[in-house]
C-alpha cells in the first residue's frame, strides 16, 4: 500500500502513539510507501529519503503503486514561500509550508480532491549561490527536534530543505547527511552552501549547518541562527563561548 500527505505539516513518530518522540515531519504532497498498520497508526517509508516512522491513520490519502511510482518519476515541485495555501473546490482553504510538495496537483488520477494552487513554485536545480538566499528564508525559525518547516525545525531538517528546495537531495539526519560529499582539509577551503558537521565526546554526529562566507554558519540551535566557525568548532556570539565541536566540512556540490 502507498500514500500521500494531504494535510499541512503530520507527525512521524518513533513509535505507533501520540506520546511518542516526533523523528520528522510529512509535508503537503510527500509521498510514501506503508510498511505496516493497525487501525489508529500506519508505519511508512518516505519515498525522498527512505526515512521511516509512524503517522496517525486519519492523516493522509491512499494512492495505488502505479501513482507511487508516477510521482518518483517526476520533478519536483516546490512551494517557495514561508507560507501559502491550497484552495479546495469547495472554497477551503489548507495552508502549507515552504517546502511542500506540488507535483501531484496536475494529476487528476491522483488529485482526486482537485486541489489547486496560485503560489509561487520552484523547481529544478539551482546554482550552489542560491543555497544561502534559501537559508536565509529560515532564519529565526524555532528549532523543533524532528521539524522540517519555517515554524519548527531542526539542524539537518534545516540542511534538507534547504538542499530540497535548491535540487539536491540530502539524507534526513545528521550523521547520514556526514556520509554525503567529499571532506575538507581546511576551513579556507570551504565555500558558502558547504556542509559543517560537528560531533560529540564519543565521535557521533550530532549537528550541521551550512557555511557561509568568512567562516560564518547558519544553523538550527534554539532558532535558525547565525555564528562564528573556527576550528574549534561554533563560536556562539550572543553567549560569547564554544557551543559545537567541529569534526569535518564536505563539499556536497
Amino acid at each position: 500500500m502507498f500514500g500521500i500527505c494531504n494535510l499541512a505539516i503530520v507527525p512521524l513518530r518513533f513509535e505507533p502513539s501520540d506520546k511518542s518522540e516526533q523523528v520528522s515531519q510529512l509535508l503537503f504532497g510527500e509521498h510514501f510507501k506503508i510498511i505496516e498498520q493497525n487501525p489508529k497508526w500506519i508505519y511508512v517509508e518516505l519515498a525522498y529519503d527512505g526515512y521511516k516512522g509512524w503517522i496517525d491513520s486519519k492523516q493522509f490519502q491512499l494512492i495505488t503503486e502505479e501513482q507511487f511510482n508516477i510521482l518518483n518519476d517526476i520533478p519536483n515541485v516546490l512551494s517557495a514561500d514561508l507560507i501559502e495555501y491550497i484552495s479546495t473546490p469547495i472554497n477551503q482553504l489548507i495552508p502549507i509550508s515552504l517546502g511542500s510538495n506540488l507535483s501531484f496537483l496536475d494529476n487528476d488520477d491522483i488529485n482526486d480532491s482537485k486541489f489547486s494552487f496560485d503560489g509561487i513554485k520552484v523547481c529544478g536545480i539551482k546554482g550552489k549561490s542560491e543555497l544561502i538566499k534559501t537559508a536565509f528564508m529560515y532564519l529565526n525559525a524555532p528549532y523543533l527536534w524532528g521539524g522540517k518547516s519555517p515554524f519548527g525545525i531542526d539542524c539537518s531538517g534545516f540542511t534538507q530543505m534547504v538542499y530540497k528546495l535548491n535540487g539536491y537531495q540530502l539524507f534526513r539526519d545528521a550523521s547520514q547527511q556526514a556520509s554525503q560529499g567529499e571532506p575538507l582539509s581546511f576551513i579556507e577551503e570551504s565555500e558558502p552552501g558547504d556542509l559543517a558537521f560537528f560531533d560529540n565526546e564519543e565521535g557521533k554526529i550530532i549537528h550541521v549547518g551550512i557555511m557561509m562566507d568568512d567562516n560564518y554558519i547558519i544553523h538550527a540551535s534554539g532558532k535558525v541562527r547565525i555564528d562564528r566557525l573556527d576550528h574549534l568548532g561554533i563560536y556562539n556570539v550572543d553567549t560569547g563561548r564554544h557551543t559545537h565541536k567541529l569534526r569535518v566540512i564536505k563539499k556536497i556540490i
